[in-house]
């Protein structure tokens, strides 16, 4: 990771962790089921920040006689912790919630809920506003990921804020079903990260898209009569790529594996997301 990644992930933790201080002080308070599920979600961004610091870490160590395709998994792994504690809490937050539907339990107005709101939107936005410009300049997928989630957050407090503005009104079984809300929010966002975690440990192919370009590369090279046995595996964020090639069987040794090593250089070099390509040669 550059410096400049490492600051925007450390501002990021930071500001979680202050705002989950915050949220969950004031939720106990003024027992705010919204505010509370909203503490909640800081609190898995905390979790979140902290796991894929170390696993982009521990992704960038290099292959080695242990870890032939390098440590690019590792991401997915602590993406899996973090889907499966997101999925409980969410759980957890729905139940109680519906606990104080049932006891009636109502929310305290408090003025505190409304600071907490606007603090947790503006901060949240500008993370949001920082973390999109990183990841436009590295191409960072991490930092696309954590952007969409500040701004995600930023709805997800306004939902919050409107129901601490409605209980002024002694409209309160709001606060319980936004609570709800929220709660079914973070199960389907840990589901999501769950699924995409899933994918990669089990070797899911690459995307058709990707595919396709890769096809469209082999097209250009006249010298190559026939395709078959393409694979694909992901390592990190990336694939290694597997093809074999036909070609005439006239062709020396030699000229037969220059096509193929200019082939392998030329997929990696225009397509960003194929960390190495495997080229095999036949002759036709």
């Amino acid at each position: 990771m550059s410096n400049e990644i490492k600051m925007t992930t450390i501002i990021g933790l930071v500001c979680n962790i202050f705002l989950f201080i915050i949220k969950i002080a004031v939720g106990l308070i003024t027992k705010s089921q919204a505010m509370l599920a909203d503490s909640i979600n800081s609190g898995t961004d905390i979790f979140n920040s902290i796991l894929t610091y170390i696993g982009n870490r521990i992704s960038q160590v290099p292959s080695d006689e242990d870890h032939n395709l390098g440590h690019g998994k590792a991401e997915y792994i602590y993406s899996m912790l973090i889907s499966i504690v997101m999925i409980m809490l969410g759980l957890n937050q729905i139940k109680c919630s519906i606990i104080s539907i049932i006891n009636n339990n109502m929310m305290k107005f408090n003025i505190g809920l409304i600071y907490v709101c606007i603090i947790t939107i503006v901060v949240k936005f500008i993370l949001y506003k920082i973390t999109s410009i990183g990841a436009l300049k590295y191409n960072n997928i991490l930092l696309r990921s954590s952007s969409l989630d500040h701004r995600n957050d930023c709805f997800l407090t306004m939902v919050t804020l409107i129901s601490c503005i409605l209980s002024l009104f002694n409209i309160r079984y709001v606060d319980n079903i936004m609570g709800i809300v929220i709660s079914i929010i973070i199960l389907l966002q840990g589901f999501k990260i769950f699924k995409e975690a899933y994918d990669v440990l089990m070797d899911k192919t690459c995307p058709v898209e990707i595919k396709d370009k890769v096809f469209n590369i082999v097209k250009n090279h006249v010298e190559i009569k026939k395709t078959n046995h393409f694979n694909a595996t992901p390592v990190g964020y990336r694939y290694q790529v597997s093809l074999s090639i036909f070609v005439d069987g006239n062709m020396s040794t030699f000229e037969s594996h220059e096509v193929a090593n200019r082939l392998e250089k030329e997929i990696i070099k225009e397509i960003d997301e194929i960390y190495l390509a495997v080229i095999h040669v036949n002759p036709m």
